[in-house]
């Protein structure tokens, strides 16, 4: 099995900086895609942000110029810096890696942005 543990949330003030990471670990033959989705109170999950193991990435509209995605392949991990937050970053945010058949979820870290 793939474990992920994600670390790095809390509460922030508006215009402050938090950095998310999670590290997997377990049986791991290969993995793609790794990202950061993130899910407000009694809304969908949506993507936040996502990084190929070459380092390409993509990003929700609402966090361009503001949060930035890398990953440590050797380690495993994928960090999400998020700067310049806003009360609408509100969420818990869900790490998400891409295995060869499936993608798995971390349990999801609690990020909370005061006005």
């Amino acid at each position: 099995q793939v474990q992920l543990v994600e670390s790095g949330g809390g509460l922030v003030q508006a215009g402050g900086s938090l950095r998310l990471a999670c590290a997997a670990s377990g049986s791991i033959f290969s993995i793609d895609v790794m990202g950061w989705y993130r899910q407000a109170p009694g809304k969908q999950r949506e993507l936040a942000a996502t990084v190929t193991r070459g380092g390409s990435t993509n990003y929700a509209d609402s966090v361009k110029g503001r949060f930035a995605i890398s990953r440590d392949n050797a380690k495993n991990t994928v960090y999400l810096q998020m700067n310049n937050m806003k009360p609408e970053d509100t969420a818990v945010y869900y790490c998400n890696v891409g295995l060869p058949f499936r993608t798995i979820w971390g349990q999801g870290t609690q990020v909370t942005v005061s006005s």
